[in-house]
């Protein structure tokens, strides 16, 4: 459809008002309170000791959630690309679960399954590890909403590679393990790390899930996103400023690193 000079024009404009008033204007806004009582006053509001250790926490989950998501993410969509099974449809929509349930939900039957009265109460009143409102509820919390990242992610890059060289690999005598090691991940590796950097991206911003599951104490199972509504909550206004601004920071160097995966993805044509 060729669409008249007057009403391209026109759909560009309600494009840009639209990014203008619920994107870059609320950024905009943020930035500006957190800079105006000047730099100093941010770098003081970020490194309290609730700040920090909320920093800690949040890495911590990270340094958690991304190992685990790649060791059961790849093979999982090895099987998907690799092989044809009854229930595959079922499997590929509990992947995509995450994407259609609301985080609230997640944190709800994780209190169910994991919780002192849950269906596994017995790991925390018999075995003495408290999984619900402490660092392991929030690991789980986070492997639930990003589950599905590295898998679909890969699972393209592995349909579109094929299985030639991996059978070429096999005739010439590599073992399974070196076929995957020297033919399937370097050729991956591109889908591999954008769905890693999204997977950081989900796990730092997570929010509804992990409340849930938390008890929000600082020091103890704090994460960034939780100080910012207890900072907000408790009236600590700017505060909360300073740790979104800090969120967006990684933001945006999340962003910069998938401009430069895309590139690099694109000019490797996987």
């Amino acid at each position: 459809m060729i669409l008249k000079p007057a009403t391209r024009l026109l759909l560009r404009f309600v494009a840009l008002a639209y990014l203008l008033f619920l994107l870059v204007v609320p950024v905009g806004l943020i930035l500006w309170r957190t800079f105006e009582p000047g730099v100093g006053a941010f770098v003081d509001s970020i490194t309290t000791p609730a700040a920090i250790s909320a920093l800690q926490l949040s890495l911590l989950v990270v340094a958690i959630v991304v190992p685990l998501n790649v060791v059961f993410g790849v093979p999982t969509a090895l099987v998907l690309a690799r092989n044809k099974f009854r229930g595959k449809s079922v499997l590929q929509a509990v992947i995509d679960l995450p994407f259609a349930v609301s985080p609230v939900v997640v944190g709800v039957a994780l209190i169910l399954l994991w919780g002192s009265a849950g269906a596994l109460g017995f790991v925390e009143n018999n075995l003495g590890l408290k999984v619900i409102f402490g660092i392991p509820g929030i690991v789980l919390a986070s492997i639930f909403v990003t589950i599905p990242y590295v898998i679909r992610e890969v699972e393209p890059v592995l349909h579109e590679l094929g299985t030639d060289q991996e059978e070429a690999a096999s005739t010439l005598g590599s073992t399974s393990w070196q076929t995957f090691w020297l033919v399937t991940l370097p050729s991956i590796k591109w889908g591999l790390m954008y769905g890693v950097v999204l997977t950081v991206a989900r796990t730092l911003g997570e929010y509804g899930a992990v409340i849930m599951v938390s008890s929000n104490l600082p020091g103890t199972s704090q994460t960034l996103t939780l100080l910012v509504s207890d900072r907000h909550a408790r009236g600590a206004e700017y505060g909360a400023y300073a740790i979104s601004t800090l969120l967006m920071a990684v933001a945006v160097i999340v962003l910069i690193a998938q401009v430069i995966l895309d590139s690099r993805r694109e000019k490797s044509g996987k």
